[in-house]
């Protein structure tokens, strides 16, 4: 073992390192996410603008780029995922009982909810790829590798018809939604407190600042929360179609 990987396992192993590391993570994610909701509504401006968007996308950097970031978000979330647990059981073993007050059991609990519901979102992100990546699906997988012909008649994929095709309302889908809806409220649950942690961790956050902080990380978790839910329930009730 060098040098630089013994600085690196040691960096892991300390707490201050593992924060950090969940703290850089959840700017990469608070990103993303607000990336990745932008390019989502798109879908209400309909078929042609919703598939340049998804063209832009599987050809940027002929290709390769798309598979870069799913890759580096599943890296992301996973390194989130382990650092947490890992903080979570150092703080519980250095903790002795007889110093659990009402407010430590209450983080304990507080810390519990975030690791079960960071351990969800890393299923719904598995999940998401294998439902319109991989195509892994019900009766609709057909459908979703139909191309279509644009104005000018040329033929692409039509990436449009494949998100109506996942979602829309049928014996299978209703489960598909369900699934986001579970997974994209403890998401934002998660985001609602991750978003402060962020701020606190990196030193951001102050007495005077902290409320406003707070206010920021509902609001922030309420828009990514309406605007990605809105998508499903949207196509599965039919108002697009």
């Amino acid at each position: 073992m060098n040098a630089l990987t013994r600085s690196a396992t040691a960096y892991w192993q300390s707490s201050i390192g593992k924060k950090l590391i969940v703290a850089v993570t959840g700017i990469v994610m608070i990103l993303f996410l607000a990336g990745h909701l932008t390019g989502n509504l798109l879908i209400f401006a309909g078929r042609e603008a919703f598939n340049d968007y998804a063209q832009f996308l599987h050809h940027a950097g002929h290709g390769a780029l798309i598979w870069i970031a799913r890759v580096g978000l599943l890296v992301t979330v996973v390194l989130h995922v382990i650092a947490t647990i890992q903080l979570t059981r150092q703080n519980r073993s250095a903790r002795k009982e007889a110093y659990q007050y009402k407010t430590t059991i209450q983080a304990k609990k507080s810390s519990l909810l975030m690791i079960w519901s960071g351990l969800t979102i890393l299923a719904f992100i598995v999940f998401h790829i294998l439902h319109f990546t991989v195509r892994i699906a019900g009766g609709f997988s057909k459908m979703m590798d139909k191309d279509y012909h644009t104005a000018t008649g040329d033929s692409r994929h039509d990436a449009y018809g494949m998100v109506i095709a996942g979602f829309q309302n049928s014996s299978f889908n209703w489960v598909v939604v369900a699934f986001y809806i579970i997974a994209m409220s403890l998401l934002c649950s998660h985001l609602s407190h991750g978003v402060g942690s962020v701020f606190q961790t990196l030193g951001w956050r102050s007495q005077k600042s902290q409320d406003l902080i707070r206010k920021v990380s509902l609001g922030y978790s309420f828009v990514i929360w309406a605007g990605f839910i809105s998508v499903p329930l949207s196509i599965f009730f039919g108002f697009v179609k």
